[in-house]
C-alpha cells in the first residue's frame, strides 16, 4: 500500500462514531423586509449588492466594474467564464482569475453571508483564491438568521458548508483596515432570480 494510501485509510479508521447535532432553539427574529436586513449587513462588511433584470446582464456588469480584459471563471452556467471551470480544475490554476463568479443557494438576512457547499464552488480555491467573487442570490431565497441555516436540509446533506460575509479584511496591522489580505479584494451580490 502506498504511503498516500496508509495515510489515508489512518484517518478513516480513526473518524469519531457519528452524534445526533444538538438542538438549536429558536430565538424571536429582528423582523423586517430581509432584503434590507440582508443588504446593510453585508454593507457593513464590505460587500456590495447590485440588481440586474436577468443573469445575462451579470458579464456586462463585471466587464463595468473590473475592466473587459478581466478573467473570469464561473461556477455556474448562467454566467460564460473565460476559463473553463471543471470538477477536475487544478485548484492552483485559478491563482491569475480576476473574477470568480458563483450562485449561492442561499442568503442570511441577519449576516449578510452568502451560503456555499462543495456543489456551489466547483472548484473550493474559487471562493478563496480568485481577486473579486461576484454572487449571483435569488432575493426569493433569504432566510431569517443563522438559526434558519441549521434546520435545511442542504446544510445537512453538504460535505461542507462555508457562509461567506464581504470581502476578507483584517485590522492586525496598527489597527489599520485592510481588505483582501489573505482572500478576495471584493465581493459583489446581484440579486438576480434563479
Amino acid at each position: 500500500m502506498a504511503t498516500r494510501e496508509a495515510f489515508l485509510a489512518k484517518v478513516r479508521s480513526a473518524q469519531p462514531p457519528v452524534r445526533q447535532r444538538p438542538e438549536v432553539p429558536l430565538f424571536e427574529s429582528a423582523g423586517g423586509d430581509l432584503r434590507a436586513r440582508f443588504t446593510a449587513a453585508l454593507q457593513a462588511m464590505g460587500g456590495t449588492c447590485v440588481e440586474v433584470a436577468t443573469a445575462s446582464e451579470v458579464l456586462g456588469l463585471i466587464r463595468e466594474r473590473f475592466g473587459d480584459q478581466a478573467s473570469i471563471a464561473s461556477a455556474t452556467a448562467e454566467v460564460q467564464g473565460t476559463r473553463t471551470l471543471a470538477a477536475d480544475t487544478e485548484p492552483a490554476s485559478l491563482q491569475d482569475v480576476d473574477v470568480g463568479v458563483v450562485r449561492a443557494r442561499f442568503g442570511v438576512a441577519e449576516t449578510g453571508s452568502v451560503w456555499f457547499s462543495e456543489r456551489e464552488y466547483v472548484v473550493n480555491a474559487l471562493g478563496y483564491i480568485v481577486q473579486h467573487l461576484v454572487v449571483l442570490v435569488d432575493p426569493a431565497q433569504l432566510i431569517d438568521g443563522l438559526q434558519d441555516v441549521y434546520r435545511r436540509d442542504d446544510f445537512r446533506e453538504a460535505r461542507y458548508a462555508a457562509l461567506v460575509t464581504g470581502p476578507s479584511a483584517t485590522a492586525d496591522i496598527e489597527g489599520v483596515l485592510i481588505r483582501g489580505a489573505q482572500g478576495v479584494r471584493s465581493l459583489t451580490v446581484v440579486w438576480v432570480a434563479s
